[in-house]
């Protein structure tokens, strides 16, 4: 601030330029929305997006039920029990590494072979499935699971991953139940060695 003899002069405060806000009528926020939802919905969609069918209370019953059936499935792994042909349909496609049975009866006895085949280990095996990617579209579905082998000679003994890999699941729905179309199973690791002539990385 500057003075001049007796009397006192201000200096003029320096005014900064002040936004300008628009403020919209009701009518014209409500068609600026409409016309941003319209745009969300007319823009096209990636392909992750455009494979997948919309989410219902149907397809999320479908999705739990085929979850039930995996679980059940991979329950009868090392127990020398189940009657896995019954979980395929009448021409259902097991493929194992490469070792391929088709039908029902077949998928039993590929089941029946691997047993005899396979050395048993001591103690507990169980078969663990993760990161499962199932998509439900009407009456067919396709499933992709991580399946881990761990063993644990005793009750006291440290748990031992002794195989993992992936797989692959078409299935159909018939009469309310589903059933498996195709299953093709890839070892990543721990390969048995009645694999080992059929085997290919997929």
């Amino acid at each position: 601030m500057g003075v001049s003899g007796p009397a006192l002069t201000f200096r003029a405060p320096v005014c900064l330029p002040q936004p300008h806000y628009i403020r919209e009528s009701a009518p014209m926020s409500a068609i600026r929305l409409v016309a941003l939802v319209a745009g969300l919905l007319s823009a096209p969609v990636g392909p992750a997006f455009a494979e997948q069918p919309p989410m219902t209370v149907t397809t999320l019953i479908d999705r739990a039920q085929i979850e039930d059936l995996l679980v059940d499935y991979y329950s009868h792994l090392g127990s020398g029990g189940g009657d896995f042909g019954d979980f395929y349909v009448a021409d259902g496609i097991l493929d194992v590494n490469g070792l391929i049975a088709k039908g029902q009866q077949a998928v039993k006895e590929l089941y029946v072979r691997v047993r005899h085949e396979t050395p048993q280990r001591p103690g507990t095996f169980r078969m663990l499935l993760t990161n499962p990617h199932i998509t439900v579209n009407g009456d067919a579905a396709t499933a992709d699971v991580i399946w881990t082998g761990v063993n644990s000679a005793s009750a006291s003994s440290v748990p031992q991953i002794v195989e993992q890999g992936r797989e692959h699941d078409e299935l159909v729905k018939r009469d309310g139940r589903w059933y498996f179309k195709l299953r093709v199973i890839t070892t990543d690791g721990g390969l048995p060695a009645m694999f080992e002539k059929t085997y290919r990385k997929r």
